[in-house]
């Protein structure tokens, strides 16, 4: 029987969680990235069927993290110009007629429901009433943050890891507590073998993780959706967003960004190549972060330390989007050595995020880097009081001076200080002091 396109997605305990304790939930993160198949599959029943003793999901057969247990939710979208238009017409009305539990997909398109939701949540505060999802970073909206304050719970959708990937490969579910980011932060790194990726570095890199273009068979024919992704982007949702009058700058000025990412932002490079003020520019920048396409990595700061960098890194949220917007194929990016570094670095950003989303303890992201050129690409807060840093490199040996940038924030953070390590393309964990490792690219994904 055919696969169907869906994979476990890890975050699943987490917004199980969200819809005992909190009348709304939130899933937001990027279009495409799985949110609706998410909501559907599991809450929606009107999208599974039985037929003999196997589940089925949109007609086609289900083989991983089934569970029986789904609630009865109503699937809306927004993108639906009949509900849109009825939504907006009369939003009291609207709300009231709903059923009990209920899935608004992308929900930025009616920011006029809000102060409805919050009044029929106000008057019946039942867990899990509303499954929201949107695909801007809707917390930017002030109608939400005026009226769902302390009646919402987010959870944070991204586009697939290569953890779930494996995972979804792999016969056992896999267990997500006991792999790459608790070994940083709790037990440490065990000296172990794993295979180099070699070429195959360059094309996880450049298939990124968005599940349609994970689908495609070929480097070329998922380059086109990402573009095409894109552009949709820009003339369907920018629209919705604000009114622009260059709707035409924004695919170069991603693609600028993407040529850009894991570098400290600046915003006069970037906006060099426009006919387009620097402010301008910035605006198009933010309006891109609540795409969710971009965003800016902050420095951690220390007080014991008065030479730090202070700007911003700037990250591609897919490295899939940015080798397409580049017109870099596999091949082109073992070629160019700077860039698959650059891509690399956001690459491994972009899992760790991933990865952090479904961890019990909620993670703080940022760089580190002061004025002598010494840095860490990724610095990793977990809570109050637990701090780990990772170095990224594209070779397949690792130096002792590698760890230069890791041995400063581990001076500067003291007993705060968990674990450094160095990822790179190489076979095998190794020990470089006190809490200190190389560790191969693979290991970040492994589920065994």
């Amino acid at each position: 029987m055919p696969e169907p396109t869906f994979y476990p997605r890890l975050i699943e305990p987490r917004l199980a969680e969200a819809l005992e304790d909190s009348p709304v939930v939130l899933i937001h993160g990027p279009r495409q990235c799985g949110k609706t198949t998410l909501a559907q599959y599991r809450y929606a029943p009107a999208y599974l069927t039985w037929r003999g003793e196997e589940l089925h999901w949109r007609g086609k057969p289900l083989s991983w993290g089934v569970s029986p247990e789904h609630r009865d939710y109503v699937y809306i979208s927004f993108d639906d110009d009949i509900a849109r238009a009825g939504a907006r017409s009369d939003p009291a009305g609207f709300v009231a007629d709903l059923p009990e539990r209920v899935i608004l997909d992308e929900i930025q398109l009616v920011p006029e429901l809000f102060p409805a939701i919050k009044l029929d949540v106000d008057r019946n505060r039942v867990p899990g009433r509303f499954i929201l999802a949107g695909s801007t970073n809707v917390l930017l909206l002030p109608a939400l943050s005026e009226s769902l304050a302390g009646r919402l719970q987010i959870v944070r959708l991204h586009p697939l890891s290569r953890y779930e990937l494996a995972a979804r490969r792999s016969l056992v579910e896999p267990d997500p507590g006991r792999r790459f980011l608790p070994a940083l932060f709790e037990g440490g790194f065990k000296i172990l073998q794993a295979e180099r990726l070699g070429s195959r570095l360059a094309e996880l890199i450049v298939a990124g993780g968005f599940p349609r273009a994970l689908a495609r068979p070929t480097p070329r024919r998922q380059a086109n959706w990402y573009r095409d992704y894109v552009e949709t982007l820009v003339q369907r949702d920018v629209r919705d967003l604000a009114r622009i009058r260059s709707l035409e700058t924004l695919p170069p000025l991603l693609r600028a960004a993407a040529s850009q990412t894991a570098r400290l932002f600046n915003l006069a490079d970037l906006a060099a190549p426009f006919q387009l003020s620097r402010p301008t520019i910035g605006e198009y920048v933010t309006l891109l972060e609540r795409l969710f396409l971009l965003e800016t990595l902050s420095p951690w700061h220390s007080n014991r330390l008065s030479r730090l960098v202070k700007t911003p890194k700037l990250h591609l949220c897919d490295t899939g989007v940015a080798a397409a917007l580049l017109g870099l194929d596999p091949e082109q990016l073992n070629k160019d050595r700077p860039l698959l570094g650059q891509l690399l670095e956001t690459f491994v950003l972009q899992e760790l995020r991933r990865q952090s989303s479904w961890q019990d303890a909620p993670m703080e992201f940022y760089h580190f880097r002061d004025r002598d050129g010494v840095e860490v690409d990724i610095v990793m807060e977990q809570g109050a009081h637990a701090i780990s840093g990772v170095e990224v490199k594209a070779a397949a040996t690792v130096r002792s001076s590698d760890f230069r940038g890791l041995r400063k924030l581990k001076g500067v953070t003291g007993d705060r200080f968990r674990h450094g390590v160095v990822l790179y393309d190489g076979e095998t964990t190794v020990p470089f002091g006190d809490g200190l490792y190389a560790v191969p690219i693979r290991r970040l994904w492994a589920t065994n």
